[in-house]
């Protein structure tokens, strides 16, 4: 069997990662494995894409179908299925994340085969059952009210509607409306979003661990071999596009804007580490000012936020301000922002980010779940195998001058919105 040292990154002393996955097609989808030298135990990462109407809703359907697939099948109710995990000591789990549903898993190898009939059985063959489907739809709708108590939550999501379309991935309906269109839903529009919207479409499975690249894909192609595609096509927004005026609060406050730019953008790499430089980590500008030298806030940060290979993102500045400096924290929090991008970012910075990126960077591959998360994400990015390894050494060749050019190119101090909450909302009834 192969393991992480068995090729290296002779520039870095980093095991290489590309030239130990098998990437091929099984069954319906795309298959990639990467042994590594753990025992007896193998890790899981899956998505396919369902394309929902974000316009129309569908966000919900999506979320609630995804949440009846561990609730019984056609063939087993819950409890046999829990049993058969339980038995197996293994564990999977099943999310939707905008266009996609997305599975995760870990077992022992030798139960690789029957784990991923009970995955393929859950995706494939639930049964909605009325009951269920209840409980599932009143534990949605406490968990959009648990998010409402979240001052920072409000903000993000009054920031996505300014910054985006409805039918964008990346915008957030307000709560009140996603809370009485979950109560609309019945389990027969979840049944049928199932039937026309879960599908082989996109199928990606990434299996990482003690393996064997053969006996897995025959496992993959046996579970799956049959799956097919859905019918609906794309039907979202990829551009950032100005949506609506959030209600305003206080508190925490988020300040933002669109960005024209897709995750395999040349300028990527670099407004990355910019923008890790201005506020990814405790020692960023916006920390040490805001924060250390100013004292007006205890947190602070900013991200490049929902950018992927299929839509535009966002970059997010986050602050928490107490009411008394709230005007103040918002003013040097913008001083700082228009200042780095007109004069840039420093040699030390730079140098000082490098290594903080490709540390965190190796050490997030240092377990098999994390390695077959990286290694999905890659696949769905529309990235070759190879750019596993390439990351790190993109981010270590790069310049000040590509650095500083690519913050000045996206970033738009004077186009950013601000959206703040602070207000515990009126309750919505039910």
């Amino acid at each position: 069997m192969d393991t992480p040292s068995a090729d290296s990154d002779s520039s870095a002393g980093r095991p290489r990662l590309a030239p130990r996955i098998r990437d091929r097609k099984a069954g319906p989808g795309r298959l990639l494995t990467l042994p590594t030298s753990v025992d007896d135990i193998v890790s899981l990462r899956g998505s396919f894409l369902a394309y929902p109407d974000l316009a129309s809703g569908d966000d919900v359907l999506q979320n609630l179908s995804v949440s009846m697939l561990d609730r019984g099948t056609e063939f087993r109710d819950r409890f046999e299925l829990a049993q058969v995990l339980e038995e197996c000591g293994a564990k999977l789990d099943l999310s939707s994340d905008g266009l996609y549903v997305e599975c995760s898993g870990r077992a022992l190898t030798e139960d690789l085969p029957r784990v991923m009939d009970v995955l393929a059985e859950m995706l494939r063959h639930p049964s909605f059952d009325e009951r269920e489907f209840e409980k599932a739809r009143a534990q949605a709708a406490a968990e959009v009210r648990r998010r409402m108590e979240k001052t920072g939550a409000q903000a993000a999501a009054a920031l996505s509607r300014r910054l985006f379309a409805p039918a964008h991935p990346n915008y957030s309906d307000a709560p009140e409306d996603v809370l009485r269109r979950i109560q609309r839903v019945t389990v027969d529009d979840v049944r049928e979003y199932h039937e026309r919207h879960f599908g082989a479409t996109g199928w990606t499975l990434a299996v990482v661990g003690d393996l064997d690249h053969d006996r897995v894909e025959t496992v993959v192609a046996e579970a799956f071999g049959d799956w097919d595609g859905h019918e609906p096509e794309p039907t979202h927004e990829t551009d950032a596009t100005a949506g609506e005026d959030p209600d305003k609060s206080n508190v925490d406050v988020r300040l933002g804007q669109s960005l024209s730019l897709r995750r395999d953008d040349p300028d990527y790499p670099a407004l990355y580490v910019g923008n890790y430089i201005l506020g990814g980590n405790f020692s960023a500008r916006l920390m040490r000012t805001v924060r250390d030298e100013q004292g007006l806030t205890y947190h602070i940060g900013s991200r490049l936020a929902g950018v992927t290979a299929r839509y535009d993102g966002y970059w997010q500045v986050n602050v928490t301000l107490s009411p008394e400096v709230l005007d103040e924290g918002i003013d040097v929090t913008r001083t700082v922002i228009r200042e780095f991008v007109e004069e840039g970012a420093t040699d030390e910075e730079l140098a000082d980010k490098k290594t903080t990126i490709t540390g965190s960077y190796t050490v997030g591959l240092a377990t098999t779940s994390r390695l077959a998360q990286s290694i999905l994400t890659n696949a769905e990015r529309g990235f070759d195998v190879e750019y596993l390894d390439r990351f790190p050494r993109e981010i270590e060749a790069l310049s000040l001058n590509e650095v500083n050019d690519a913050v000045r190119r996206h970033l738009r101090p004077e186009a950013l919105h601000e959206a703040l909450a602070g207000v515990e909302p009126d309750p919505v009834e039910a």
